[in-house]
């Protein structure tokens, strides 16, 4: 196997685009599909080859890599391209499908002969654009000489959780700390609509618990976000957050667990959809503390 791949990308949303720049970027052939095709067509500008279905996208693929919405959108592109996906391919799949539908996924993956890895990554449009993506992996041996200059090319760094990827190992990995992600997003848009519904400047609260255990980074690049109306482009969108809040609620219920954060999380994602902030930042959430939008 060469450094240098052909590598089908399915899904060039938020993150697939990204990391198809990359793999350019990296030297490799880019085979690039998407459903909505004018979210795939400029990367042609960048070398990659748009093609018109899934299987023309897999053509001669020595790996596939999707990143769609959740797993029955990924299954149902995988099953469009299965005409043209040649026994012993690798796959990637790094869509957050959840536990049930990685397994799914991988007896596709399986009926078809493909080397599957469960390869969810961590991090957002910039992180994504900049190459510098954390890759959770589990999957086989005798397919990391093709899927390892993969995850080079789109991430900082890969950290392997087994090598079966059917365990859903690295999406359950995943699925924790996007759980804390959740929360801690909605944790700060409570804090500034109850510090304005109070009263409070903001600065006040931040000043507080400056440099203390309380204060963090995210905290500040989500409240800036807010504040400052900066909420598009998304770097992790609303509509996709309340997918994988749903996603954790459902993981907790399997295994005995409530997760009552995260399915108040969800329901405060899906009112900040209902109220037309569905394609903005995860951050927009904010807006659900408020009936008819916050007051001036």
């Amino acid at each position: 196997m060469t450094d240098k791949l052909t590598v089908s990308v399915l899904g060039t949303g938020i993150m697939g685009a990204a990391m198809a720049r990359n793999l350019l970027r990296a030297g490799h052939t880019v085979r690039v599909w998407n459903r909505t095709r004018a979210k795939a067509d400029p990367l042609a500008a960048d070398g990659a080859y748009v093609a018109g279905t899934p299987a023309e996208a897999v053509e001669s693929a020595d790996a596939v890599l999707t990143m769609l919405y959740d797993g029955a959108a990924t299954l149902e592109t995988m099953r469009e391209a299965a005409p043209s996906l040649r026994r012993g391919t690798v796959w990637a799949q790094s869509t957050t499908a959840g536990v049930e539908g990685v397994a799914e996924l991988a007896a596709f993956a399986d009926e078809h002969g493909l080397l599957f890895y469960d390869a969810p990554v961590l991090g957002t449009r910039q992180p994504a654009e900049a190459g510098q993506l954390t890759v959770l992996a589990a999957g086989p041996g005798e397919g990391r000489p093709a899927v390892t200059p993969v995850f080079d090319a789109v991430g900082a760094r890969t950290v392997w959780t087994g090598e079966d990827g059917a365990t859903g190992a690295a999406t359950r990995l995943k699925l924790v700390a996007n759980s804390w992600v959740i929360a801690a997003t909605t944790a700060a848009g409570e804090a500034l609509a109850l510090a304005k519904a109070l009263g409070v400047a903001p600065d006040g609260f931040f000043d507080l618990i400056a440099g203390g255990p309380l204060d963090m980074g995210y905290l500040h690049a989500k409240a800036g976000m807010i504040l400052d109306g900066r909420l598009s482009p998304a770097q992790f969108a609303v509509t996709t957050a309340a997918k994988d809040a749903r996603l954790i609620v459902r993981a907790g219920e399997q295994h005995g667990i409530r997760m009552d954060v995260a399915a108040a999380s969800a329901e405060r994602f899906e009112r900040a959809e209902a109220q037309g902030h569905g394609d903005e930042d995860m951050a927009a959430a904010y807006y659900a503390s408020f009936d008819d939008g916050p007051a001036a």
